[in-house]
């Protein structure tokens, strides 16, 4: 498909919409049915709804699926400070034509979220901004602890060091096991933390830098960022938050092996630890590199096929709960030279929930597997109110997706303010057609009305 973005600007329409005929795909089940929008909420969800006194928008469903829009818990929308690689207004078009209702962004901006103004400051600019609805981290170490244990756990997500450093030397609070006694001991909200040991890794770079110089392949990224690096640092926080029985997320598991280590029993909800894949680390894999390069080097790597296949056997088993983007964009001039100067990280919103789609082309995920691990159980670990599933009485946060109409990512349908993908030239199977956000049709058939902005998230007080 030549998808190409027209953006329009429309007046706010009160009327009622009617989703007549979709494939519903909730809370693990499929049916065929009707869902009646009203203003922002759900209002009625049926097999059939007709006799309707009200004048409606009605919107054909036939032939395609309806689900609740992915909640993307991990991003990196650059805003403020480095929009020179994206913003809240660039990023999150790209999110919601990707089927992407809510957003949750990291505290790695300039100047870092540090400070509970800071903070708000973000949530200021996103009210102005964002298409999509969304929450900020509140970003912790060991300089700003008392600063941030102050976070309103009913209106922040949650608290992270993701994308922070405590100085140029030292890396990320995984590797301080000292302070995170402090933390998980004290702290009332979710953490969340990024698990590689810095020892390792500082080792490997070492003997690669040895061995190549400044020009290492961007193939020996994995073992440079090694498995070992993350099982180590993994067990490592796991066990700090066992103790202290902290409500715990750990950020984009790449391994295997640290999914092993994961509880597969316990619903996500009654979880404290609960943990998440990305999707480039349920897509691309070590093999990738020597045609890809740069433009999939993230941290934590991307690694061979079978930890792959594990992350996706680990979803299924529940030992991974939710799929996030870890969407990181930089200028194309960030992402070329060599092993150290190429940024890690990309764009990823607009073509997240498409590459699902298309691994459940290829039977590696069910429908249902993919609906639950991008809305329901975000919804539920961090505690959303009222959004994640098709309700009555929950937010219309909504997406309709052709399973059989081909969509092909071309730098003319680009939403990202970088301007390239990792995906591009790819034709998936699937298309995003409609994007509600809050009961507004945000998106539809590459159309995106920008007249209505996304909500701030807001959150169960205890968690």
């Amino acid at each position: 498909m030549d998808l190409t973005i027209a953006i329009t600007v429309s007046p706010l329409i009160m009327r009622k919409k009617l989703i007549k005929n979709a494939q519903i795909i909730n809370e693990r089940k499929a049916s065929h049915g009707d869902v009646l929008l009203a203003g922002e909420r759900i209002e009625k969800i049926a097999g059939s709804i007709s006799g309707l006194k009200e004048k409606v928008t009605e919107i054909d469903a036939s032939g395609l699926i309806l689900m609740p829009g992915m909640i993307d818990a991990q991003v990196h929308f650059r805003d403020p400070g480095l929009t020179h690689k994206g913003d809240l207004a660039t990023e999150s078009m790209a999110a919601v034509a990707g089927g992407i209702t809510s957003f949750m962004d990291m505290p790695n901006t300039l100047p870092n979220v540090l400070t509970q103004e800071l903070l708000e400051q973000k949530y200021r600019l996103a009210k102005e901004k964002s298409l999509a609805n969304f929450s900020f981290f509140m970003g912790v170490g060991q300089e700003n602890l008392e600063e941030a244990l102050r976070t309103d756990t009913e209106t922040v997500c949650g608290i992270t060091d993701d994308g922070l450093y405590f100085n140029k030397e030292n890396g990320i609070l995984a590797n301080y096991p000292e302070f995170l006694e402090k933390l998980f001991s004290r702290t009332e909200t979710l953490v969340a933390l990024h698990c590689e040991d810095d020892d390792i890794i500082k080792t490997n770079t070492q003997i690669y830098r040895e061995q190549f110089g400044e020009h290492i392949p961007f193939a020996y990224h994995p073992l440079i960022r090694s498995e070992q690096a993350c099982v180590e640092a993994t067990e490592r926080v796991l066990q700090i938050a066992e103790k202290h029985k902290t409500r715990f997320h750990l950020l984009h598991v790449s391994t295997g092996a640290e999914a092993r280590l994961l509880d597969h029993a316990s619903p996500t909800r009654d979880k404290r630890i609960t943990a998440e894949a990305c999707v480039h680390h349920l897509w691309f894999t070590a093999d990738d590199y020597e045609a890809l390069g740069a433009k999939i080097k993230w941290n934590p790597a991307i690694k061979e096929e079978s930890n792959r296949e594990e992350l996706l056997k680990a979803l299924d088993e529940n030992r991974l709960d939710s799929i996030a983007t870890d969407h990181a964009p930089h200028t194309w001039e960030e992402k070329s030279g060599s092993y150290f100067e190429a940024l890690s990280g990309g764009p990823l919103v607009q073509h997240a929930l498409l590459s699902l789609f298309e691994l459940y082309h290829q039977n590696k995920i069910s429908l249902e597997t993919i609906v639950e691990k991008t809305s329901h159980n975000v919804a539920e670990l961090y505690r959303i109110q009222d959004r994640g599933y098709i309700r009555e009485g929950y937010f219309a946060d909504l997406v309709l997706v052709d399973l059989h109409k081909d969509s092909q990512v071309k730098q003319n349908n680009l939403l990202y303010k970088c301007n390239w993908s990792p995906f591009l030239d790819k034709t998936f199977g699937s298309t995003v057609t409609h994007t509600f956000v809050n009961g507004h049709l945000a998106f539809k058939n590459g159309e995106i009305d920008t007249s209505v902005k996304g909500q701030r998230l807001g959150f169960e007080k205890t968690r």
